[in-house]
C-alpha cells in the first residue's frame, strides 16, 4: 500500500552539506479534535482543518514532494506556540 501524500508545515532550518538531510514538520489534518495543540487553518485549495503539534515528526528531505505555499506570520506564531506547549518549552 502506498502512503497518502499530506500537507505539512516545515519547521526546520536549512541544513549544511555535512548535516543530515532531514526536515521536521507539523502535519495538517482535517480531523481536528479541539485540543490545545491544534491550530485551525483555512486556505484556498484546502479543506477546512488545521495543524496538529502532537504529530510533529522528522523525515528525510527526499520525502518532500512539492511546496504548496507560504503560511502567514500570525498562524505560524500560533503553530510555534502549540509546538512549544507540546514539548513543554514554554
Amino acid at each position: 500500500m502506498v502512503a497518502k501524500t499530506r500537507p505539512a508545515l516545515l519547521l526546520s532550518v536549512p541544513y549544511d552539506e555535512i548535516e543530515r538531510a532531514v526536515v521536521t514538520f507539523v502535519p495538517r489534518t482535517t480531523a481536528l479534535r479541539g485540543t490545545r495543540f491544534e491550530v485551525p487553518h483555512t486556505a484556498r485549495g484546502f479543506d477546512a482543518g488545521g495543524f496538529d503539534a502532537q504529530g510533529i515528526a522528522t523525515v528525510p528531505a527526499a520525502h518532500l514532494v512539492r511546496r504548496l505555499g507560504v503560511i502567514d506570520g500570525p498562524t505560524l506564531a500560533q503553530i510555534e506556540d502549540a509546538v512549544k506547549r507540546w514539548l513543554a518549552l514554554s
